[in-house]
């Protein structure tokens, strides 16, 4: 039976709250460790036992990060990035063009910098070159430096790799590996085919922050300090956040640290990017994946590709500046260049049918830079694993987006393997590849069939999930400063979502261009203000707006408004349903 009752809601979808069991669950946590029941009901989700609610609640690094050894080739890469370090030898970083290859390179910039020691950093650009190494650009640094560092990248790049003659390369990677590997050094990849996969939700920058630690712990055995690593998990929480890492084990100590670091306003590139994007509060895992993470990214999709790195690892407030202003002009632009594709690619996802198992759509110069986001909405909007596909000339190159519980990057890659693809590869949520035209219809109809194998088409519309509810007086910032403390939220752990049932609705206003502001309540206690963005793209806006009086069930996340030094509960709108 869906959750109060709400089988079809404004927004088409049906409610569905915790298993009898979960509540079951969540019932003894409450007597047993005396928290709050919304916060048992956050842990009961998660299968968190009493006697391991405390440590859940306060994830520690000492206790959840793994051994570094325990990844293949890490010694190797570490004594050779040591020994390169040591004898102050020409070191290359090759790093992808996102936030993860950009948070990966200046990883190894900081500690580099810490030991007076530079590095030359190489991102390919996007449209030029393309994801990961490339034949010219292995080549042309080879001749120039003694050891290449390839981060968030390498994996499969076998002919670009062995095109290195002469130069040692280390990959730093997390993307899926093939049953063979480069000729590299030493290929660190926690999804490499004969790794357990136990670490497999690691990031590139986690991997880097991993092999940095046996780099310190190399140094120490020499009797030699290394740098304060704690201090760079900025980096590291940014990364898994933007790089849809599923936030688990070790993953939620990272980001929790890293979102502590970077509370403290250390860094001249966050600070800057933090002040233009006018944070005014404490950074959140919801401000690294919305806010921060996309300006990054902007410099690889429609600007100068190092933009993001040079900024995360820049020291001077001023550079720091003029560059995070830059990426935010980009950013803007980006979301112009979005919102074009996205239109014609939603259009004609929707006239091929958006119940298949694979929704995707390939258009004549959509750049290359957006199309990974429009993925995304594709998939947002049908439950359905979604590509979308630029074309140029006999090619056309994409991105590709995944729902929970199908493999993309392994249905990609064998693609690929099959002649299907020009190249491709990923990971089980994120996918890219290159294909040729001629042979776009027929690969996009074998990715179908392959994504019908994993269940792809057996989902419905996307249910709303619910932890429970909540009446209004019982949402107060205490209440959610505790809950923050079950996060931090994200992939693999969705922030918790309320519904405040048969309320009132005490004032709407449309704001901006298609958001709403609101406040609420039972009818005998206190009101609460929400938001819901996006409101009037759908039909929330106006069925609030023009209530008539009537009750609504209200369903969103928490979280406090600070205004004015004062903190005050408030619901962001996800979705509403008419109270029967």
């Amino acid at each position: 039976m869906a959750y109060l009752s709400v089988e079809t809601s404004l927004t088409g979808r049906r409610w569905v709250g915790p298993s009898g069991e979960a509540e079951r669950q969540a019932e003894a946590l409450a007597q047993q460790t005396g928290l709050p029941r919304p916060i048992c009901a956050v842990l009961a989700r998660a299968g968190v036992p009493a006697s391991e609610a405390q440590a859940y609640l306060s994830p520690q690094l000492r206790s959840l990060l793994p051994d570094p050894r325990s990844l293949r080739d890490m010694e190797p890469a570490a004594k050779r990035f040591l020994a390169a370090v040591t004898r102050a030898e020409r070191i290359a970083i090759f790093a992808d063009y996102d936030v993860d290859g950009g948070a990966s390179a200046a990883l190894l910039l900081d500690w580099l910098g810490a030991m007076d020691r530079q590095a030359t950093l190489y991102i390919p650009d996007r449209i030029t070159e393309g994801y990961g190494p490339n034949v010219p650009a292995m080549q042309a640094l080879a001749k120039d430096h003694d050891l290449i560092v390839c981060v968030d990248c390498g994996t499969l790049s076998f002919e670009p790799i062995a095109a290195a003659k002469g130069t040692d390369v280390i990959v730093l990677d997390h993307h899926l590996g093939a049953e063979e590997l480069p000729a590299a050094l030493a290929v660190v990849n926690p999804n490499r085919q004969d790794e357990s996969g136990d670490l497999a939700h690691l990031c590139a920058a986690a991997v880097v922050f991993l092999m940095l630690v046996e780099t310190n712990r190399q140094l120490r055995e020499a009797g030699r300090k290394g740098p304060d690593l704690m201090a760079m998990l900025d980096l590291v929480a940014l990364a898994t956040v933007a790089d849809v890492a599923p936030l688990i084990g070790v993953n939620r100590a990272l980001v929790r640290q890293g979102l502590r670091v970077m509370a403290r306003r250390d860094r001249p590139g966050l600070v800057a990017l933090s002040d233009v994007a006018k944070l005014t509060s404490a950074p959140s895992s919801h401000h690294l994946g919305f806010v921060l993470g996309p300006r990054v990214n902007a410099g690889g999709r429609i600007g100068k590709a190092d933009l993001g790195a040079r900024l995360l690892a820049c020291r001077n407030p001023q550079e720091a500046q003029a560059m995070a202003d830059r990426l935010d002009a980009l950013n803007t632009e980006r979301r112009e260049v979005e919102d074009q594709v996205r239109a014609a690619a939603m259009a004609q996802a929707e006239e091929r049918g958006l119940d298949a198992p694979l929704v995707w759509a390939a258009g004549e110069g959509w750049h290359p830079g957006v199309v990974g986001i429009v993925a995304s909405r594709l998939k947002e909007a049908s439950n359905r694993p979604a590509i979308v596909i630029g074309l140029d000339g006999d090619e056309g190159k994409g991105s590709g987006r995944s729902v929970a519980g199908v493999d993309l990057g392994a249905a990609i890659q064998r693609l690929a393997a099959e002649g299907l693809l020009l190249k491709g590869g990923g990971h089980k949520m994120a996918a890219g590849l290159t294909v040729a035209r001629d042979k776009l219809d027929e690969a996009m109809a074998r990715l179908s069939d392959l994504l019908a194998k994993q269940g792809a088409g057996d989902a419905g519309p996307a249910d709303l999930r619910l932890d429970g509810t909540l009446m209004p007086g019982a949402a107060t910032p205490e209440i959610i400063d505790q809950l923050d403390d079950a996060g931090p939220f994200g992939a693999g752990a969705p922030a918790p979502r309320h519904a405040f049932p048969s309320v009132e609705i005490r004032y709407a206003k449309r704001v901006g261009s298609s958001h709403l502001r609101l406040s609420f309540s039972d009818g005998t206690g206190p009101k609460i203000d929400a938001i819901c963005f996006g409101a009037y793209d759908g039909p929330l806006g106006d069925a609030l707006e023009n209530h008539g009086g009537a009750r609504f069930h209200l369903a969103g996340r928490l979280e406090i408004n600070e205004w004015g030094g004062r903190r005050k509960a408030q619901l962001r709108l996800d979705d509403a349903a008419k109270a029967q």
